[in-house]
């Protein structure tokens, strides 16, 4: 009976974070979608068509296969994901867009390849974290930590040069959390936080122009007109959306004057149309999400499926973070989507996928 609410108390909370982000999108789309294409609705029936319907589907079936299986099949889930990165950089297949090089254009479908790559490298450290059924890293340092920064070195490095440093830090603290959760050495730990400091500081002397988003974080008025506009608006709609909000439909900024209004910018849209009520009523469902996603890796019998869980917790609740985050100017500005909220069909799929595996590990916990 337990297994069973657990189940549904899941599917509810995902549900009911998709029919929000939905509602969202609906208003923070209209502008430009009828500047760009002429129908004020494009942009949102595109989301509910190919990320919401498709994502559905992919839920259920995802939820329906043995999570086990994944593990069988880890490194060339892993593998196809590193090779869609590796494509966007192809002239005829990659497709630029705001100056970031991040996504694959095959004739009608467009869709950004690393969005996989996050749900492909949680599943594979999984399986590498409890290879033989058990956590090993703390037995033999040399075992997983030199393997493990090769992992992450060439799966930041393919979103390093694709001029995406939020979810480079996204990749990052997932795979420093799901190393430490795998049970090894502390001294390992400091190992991978002292490499983790100098790919920073690399990162930083390769892309200078990064710099400026650090600079323009501790002084937003440093550039109103310029690369301190985006935060600057934002912090404007959040600041007029006062405690409830302008009205579903009634945000001002969303008229051209706060860039990425329907995707990385939505939550301040949000913020500016229903308040800071309906936005903490977005993050409490959002809370509810991840505990429910600790307490099924709590449950679950098996270190992979542990290990998954949280990967996949840890994803969603970082990923919130860093996108309300860098939107309210309380770390650096990135250009990372909000789970559930944030337009585009690759992410919304993705998203419901790993929604969809965290369901089977919960019908098969304890």
């Amino acid at each position: 009976m337990k297994k069973k609410k657990s189940h549904k108390r899941l599917i509810i909370l995902i549900f009911f974070l998709l029919i929000f982000g939905l509602g969202i999108l609906f208003n923070a789309s209209t502008v430009i979608s009828q500047e760009q294409t002429g129908k004020p609705y494009y942009y949102f029936f595109h989301q509910l068509l190919y990320g919401g319907l498709l994502g559905i589907i992919c839920f259920f079936i995802a939820s329906k296969i043995n999570y086990k299986i994944f593990k069988k099949f880890s490194l060339l889930f892993f593998f196809i994901s590193l090779t869609l990165c590796v494509l966007v950089f192809v002239p005829s297949l990659g497709m630029k867009y705001g100056g970031a090089q991040r996504w694959l254009s095959l004739g009608p479908i467009t869709f950004q390849p690393s969005e996989l790559l996050k749900l492909g490298l949680i599943i594979y450290l999984a399986a590498f974290f409890s290879k033989n059924g058990k956590n090993y890293s703390s037995t033999n340092k040399l075992t997983t930590l030199l393997p493990f920064l090769t992992i992450i070195a060439i799966s930041g490095g393919l979103i390093a040069l694709q001029n995406d440093v939020g979810t480079l830090s996204l990749i990052a603290i997932i795979g420093f959390v799901m190393y430490f959760l795998s049970g090894t050495k502390l001294l390992n730990i400091v190992i991978v936080a002292f490499v983790y400091i100098l790919g920073f500081l690399a990162l930083i002397k390769f892309f200078p122009h990064r710099i400026q988003r650090i600079m323009t974080f501790l002084n937003p008025s440093l550039d109103p007109q310029g690369i301190s506009y985006q935060i600057n608006q934002a912090l404007v709609a959040i600041g007029s959306g006062g405690l409830t909000g302008r009205g579903l439909g009634h945000s001002i900024q969303k008229y051209n004057y706060l860039p990425e209004a329907m995707s990385d910018s939505i939550f301040a849209i949000m913020a500016e149309e229903i308040g800071f009520i309906g936005c903490l009523i977005f993050i409490i469902l959002m809370a509810l999400f991840i505990l429910e996603g600790f307490k099924i890796a709590q449950k679950s019998n098996n270190d992979f499926g542990k290990l998954l869980t949280c990967g996949i917790v840890v994803w969603f609740g970082f990923q919130t973070l860093i996108n309300i985050g860098a939107i309210t100017g309380l770390i650096p500005l990135t250009g990372i989507p909000l789970p559930f909220v944030s337009y585009g069909s690759s992410a919304l799929i993705i998203n419901l996928v790993a929604a969809g595996i965290l369901v089977n590990i919960a019908k098969h916990a304890n």
